[in-house]
């Protein structure tokens, strides 16, 4: 029986490693060992942190609408809680950018939850 070296399939997934590395420093894009760990890594950290991302925005988002109600005298949970009970079906990211550039709707959105807030006695 002949024996097997690898050939074209080594050849292959060499070149597919070498590829995902390009860009990276000194040998960890030459050298096909040192490569491999530092793409094994990077494709770990890639698919941790396109989860923290999303939390990420989120704490940012939550942030900058607090900033820009707490100018008007208001809560953040007092105004998410005032938006829904409003029935005012925005997300997080649209007040968050609306905080930032368009002060005038925001604070009109401010006081739609105040006066939702307030009972009508």
């Amino acid at each position: 029986m002949s024996r097997v070296k690898g050939g074209n399939k080594r050849l292959k997934r060499r070149k597919k490693i070498l590829k995902l590395a390009k860009g990276f420093v000194g040998s960890r894009h030459r050298l096909f060992r040192t490569a491999k760990e530092a793409v094994m890594r990077s494709l770990r950290y890639a698919y941790r942190d396109r989860r923290t991302r999303k939390r990420d925005f989120r704490r940012l988002w939550i942030t900058r609408i607090n900033a820009g109600v707490r100018e008007h005298g208001l809560s953040y949970s007092r105004f998410m809680y005032g938006l829904k009970l409003a029935q005012v079906k925005l997300d997080r990211k649209i007040l968050a950018d609306m905080a930032v550039r368009d002060p005038q709707a925001f604070s009109d959105l401010v006081q739609l939850s105040k006066n939702t807030l307030q009972p009508t006695s």
